[in-house]
């Protein structure tokens, strides 16, 4: 019991700080990166950069320690499906580490930028847009991933009852929903996020449902 208690309070600790550490960094780096001038931005506001790239960093290192935390609770009632909910949260962090990366890459570049002769500047720029891209395709790729990954958490927690079912088809409607916005924006449909909102609202009510209430484990 003490051992579920916990676990359930981590991991609804680690949804909270995910969400708003991963929303927090992604308006701070995009409010720099889509300036008119987003080299000369980024060189002016390279402590806001590397904040916002840290930020990042905690979702990822959050998203892995999903997987770690539930596989052992998971794994009682399916170990095939306990591994894969682990896989795809290291290939979601994967991911998000690479979307890191192309943000921090614009450091360097902005600082060539400002030391370039007006025949190198159409370059620098079209690097940085071209990190840009890979950014955000390194984010749906992600995204895609979480989706898979929480409609089988969801599946899960339907099955064994660990939370009230309402809130798990809660979950499989909202990560399916990021799921199926994912793969449109990859295939060039603009939803400015909101495939996001009915997952990331979950997200927000589990993580305090977990710290209050934690898993229902009078079912084992």
């Amino acid at each position: 019991m003490n051992t579920y208690r916990t676990t359930a309070r981590i991991v609804g600790v680690l949804f909270l700080a995910g969400m708003f550490a991963g929303v927090g960094g992604n308006i701070l780096i995009q409010s720099i990166l889509s300036a008119p001038e987003g080299l000369r931005a980024v060189s002016a506001n390279t402590m806001g950069v590397a904040i916002g790239a840290v930020l990042l960093l905690l979702t990822v290192a959050g998203d892995v320690a999903h997987g770690f935390l539930l596989f052992p609770l998971l794994r009682k009632h399916s170990e095939s499906m306990a591994l894969g909910y682990f896989g795809f949260r290291i290939v979601d962090g994967v991911f998000l580490g690479i979307q890191v990366l192309f943000v921090l890459l614009q450091i360097p570049l902005a600082g060539q930028y400002l030391n370039a002769g007006v025949a190198e500047m159409p370059r620098l720029q079209g690097l940085s847009a071209l990190f840009i891209q890979v950014n955000l395709q390194a984010y749906h790729i992600a995204m895609f991933t979480l989706g898979i990954a929480g409609v089988m958490l969801c599946v899960m927690f339907y099955r064994t009852r660990l939370l009230p079912r309402f809130l798990s088809v809660w979950g499989i409607v909202g990560y399916a929903t990021i799921l199926c916005g994912s793969v449109m924006e990859v295939m060039g449909f603009a939803l400015h996020s909101l495939d996001t909102i009915p997952g990331g609202l979950w997200e927000l009510f589990i993580g305090v449902w977990l710290i209050v209430k934690g898993f229902n484990v009078k079912v084992e």
